[in-house]
């Protein structure tokens, strides 16, 4: 469930590393993170398939391990399809794995279906419609050049019992190089 003073606590947070910043950056700008390693991750209602499955990530994650959390900028573009998400499916990795996208939740499920198959309970497809989630953790930017309004920067944070235990974020925000499958996987070792 949405957590109103978890919420402003992660705005504070940005508002006191970044005093001059704003939540919403330029296309390439690099803004700084509000999560950290051993945080824990944000208690923050999502959607998945439809407006009314609403999922938090950090219920999800009590009692689990390990997990991963993948922020992608935009569901079906070229980079975030064909160079990210697909190549940590074709690992077949066995971590459970969240996609979040700042897209509606009709979009974002036609992307996992285009991916998975429906036995597939390995990878969830989450839709962060408004930003509350992506803005929390302080991953925002703005995309307007490319996806017509803000959206998510590529991330990876890695969760162990609920808390952040390694993240990695690209610096230009869309690229595939920091967060590709070839530089995670090896960290959920």
């Amino acid at each position: 469930m949405f957590s109103p003073l978890r919420f402003q606590t992660a705005a504070s947070r940005i508002a006191r590393r970044h005093p001059s910043a704003t939540s919403v950056r330029g296309f390439h700008a690099s803004p700084g993170t509000c999560i950290e390693v051993g945080d824990p991750v944000p208690n923050i209602q999502l959607r998945e398939d439809t407006p009314g499955n609403k999922v938090s990530i950090a219920q999800e994650l009590e009692g689990k391990r390990k997990a991963l959390i993948l922020g992608v900028p935009g569901a079906f573009s070229p980079a975030c399809s064909a160079a990210h998400i697909a190549k940590y499916i074709e690992a077949k990795i066995h971590v459970p794995t969240y996609v979040v996208a700042v897209n509606d939740p009709f979009v974002t499920k036609a992307w996992k279906d285009s991916f998975i198959s429906r036995d597939d309970k390995t990878f969830r497809f989450l839709a962060d419609s408004s930003s509350e989630f992506t803005d929390a953790i302080g991953m925002k930017f703005d995309a307007t050049a490319i996806f017509g309004g803000p959206r998510s920067r590529r991330y990876a944070l890695i969760v162990e019992d609920g808390k952040v235990s390694k993240m990695f974020a690209e610096p230009d925000n869309t690229g595939v190089s920091v967060t590709s499958a070839d530089n995670i996987l090896p960290e959920l070792q």
